[in-house]
């Protein structure tokens, strides 16, 4: 338990409200929050403070592929924090950013060379964007400012990231707020044509032509850059159908736009390989990345670019700062330490390829539920799936919520969103752990009703 004084008690501060917290319906938590309050964890479970012990059935929020509490981070973390707690990343620099940024791009596709730190995933989007701007007017194209993004994109809570987004509920309240000229594809899911599908759906790679749309609608001379999540994660893993990523580069090259792949999520081994660029065959001009990089140990996050990119802002004086942007703790000294020992895990005990492995089991678990009458679509592609849940007659969002609810008590803590589950589980799982996932989640839904 955290180090405080007095009598200190997690639930009755909980029902106060002194933690404003993100992205939760704060007055549910706080009306029960002994099932939400998690007190420890190890391997892939939590415990929480009414005493379950809960399957992570999201690797946190899509960050710790490796589970909880693994001794070499903890031994990492330590030995960093004595060696180097800080370093300034402002005209300073360490090794340890060094080598990881080094070791990244190794693991990046061919001729995408430098890494730019940043600490989440909001940053790091935030940051590409800039660079796409930066770019563009390096190269006497200050006219290409437009963003394009697309329908139900996420890409982080920063003004960019929300503008190129695509989430109502993450626009509207702040929609003062959003960037100029931004405009957005229609997104590629349609149930009718591809619902319970295995895999990429046959169906829809011609919805990459929307790009046509918007050039034709704005020309080509104006638009910057198209950023999009090669599997769109936090509204519900929507995957790409065959042949749509491929045509979206293909646009790009053809009118000089930058293609932006958001792989936050999908970074590091969720798809069975280091990027979802590489799983997919399509390489874009800038990756963005956070979560898995350090297991959500420490926050980090970061950009890869091409070296075309980099190159053309190595110009001007010597002295120049050829790119005035950064965070505090770019490159964070502890952050480095611990994104070298994930990577040595992954490495050491063949991570993606285990992914890989359990993809065929979590898609048999997952589908092995279609035909319940509360369920309306299935689909997944790598360590990734989403079981859609029909509406309650009360209205979106009910039969969710109940679910997730239920879901605690029966030993699952679950990604709820609106009316779909999301699953994201530990690279280090079992078999036997994803099978009985889904034989847990059929009894929770059966007994939601």
């Amino acid at each position: 338990m955290p180090n405080v004084t007095g009598n200190f008690d997690p639930v009755v501060t909980a029902k106060k409200g002194t933690y404003w917290q993100p992205f939760t319906a704060s007055r549910v938590l706080q009306a029960n929050p002994a099932p939400r309050t998690l007190v420890s964890a190890k391997g892939a479970y939590y415990q929480t403070l009414d005493g379950h012990s809960v399957f992570d059935t999201l690797s946190g929020l899509w960050c710790t592929p490796l589970g909880h509490a693994h001794p070499l981070i903890a031994e990492a973390v330590k030995a960093q924090v004595e060696q180097l707690d800080f370093a300034p990343s402002f005209q300073l620099t360490h090794s340890g950013a060094l080598s990881l940024a080094q070791r990244i791009a190794d693991m990046a596709p061919e001729g995408m060379n430098h890494v730019f730190f940043a600490n989440s995933g909001s940053e790091s989007v935030d940051t590409a964007l800039k660079v796409a701007l930066g770019y563009h007017r390096m190269k006497g194209a200050g006219n290409r400012f437009r963003m394009i993004g697309r329908e139900r994109g996420y890409h982080g809570v920063g003004f960019g990231g929300m503008s190129v987004g695509g989430i109502l509920s993450n626009r509207k309240m702040f929609a003062a707020g959003m960037m100029p000229g931004v405009d957005h594809l229609r997104h590629t899911y349609e149930p009718q044509h591809m619902a319970f599908t295995r895999g990429q759906p046959i169906w829809g790679a011609h919805r990459a032509e929307d790009l046509e749309r918007l050039v034709a609608l704005h020309d080509a001379s104006t638009i910057a850059a198209v950023i999009v999540e090669p599997v769109q994660g936090s509204t519900g893993v929507i995957v790409p159908p065959q042949g749509y990523l491929q045509r979206l580069r293909e646009i790009c090259t053809k009118h000089g736009i930058l293609l932006i792949f958001d792989e936050v999520i999908t970074g590091f081994g969720r798809m069975g390989a280091p990027f979802a660029s590489q799983r997919f065959g399509v390489k874009p001009d800038i990756i963005t990345f956070a979560k898995a990089v350090t297991n959500g140990i420490v926050p980090m996050g970061g950009v890869i670019v091409t070296d075309e990119i980099y190159n053309t802002f190595m110009t001007g004086p010597q002295n120049a700062i050829e790119f005035c942007h950064g965070y505090t703790y770019s490159g964070h000294p502890l952050a480095a330490a611990v994104g070298h020992v994930v990577l040595d895990i992954m490495e050491s005990e063949g991570l993606f390829e285990r992914v890989l492995a359990l993809e065929p089991v979590l898609e048999d678990a997952a589908h092995s539920l279609k035909g319940m009458v509360q369920i309306v679509d299935i689909r997944n592609i790598g360590l990734t799936a989403a079981i859609e849940l029909k509406s309650a007659e009360a209205g979106p969002g009910v039969r969710g919520a109940a679910v997730f609810d239920e879901a605690l008590t029966q030993g699952l803590l679950l990604r709820v969103t609106g009316d779909i589950i999301s699953f994201g589980p530990p690279f280090i799982s079992t078999e036997q752990e994803l099978k009985e996932m889904m034989l847990t989640l059929r009894k929770v839904i059966d007994t939601v009703g």
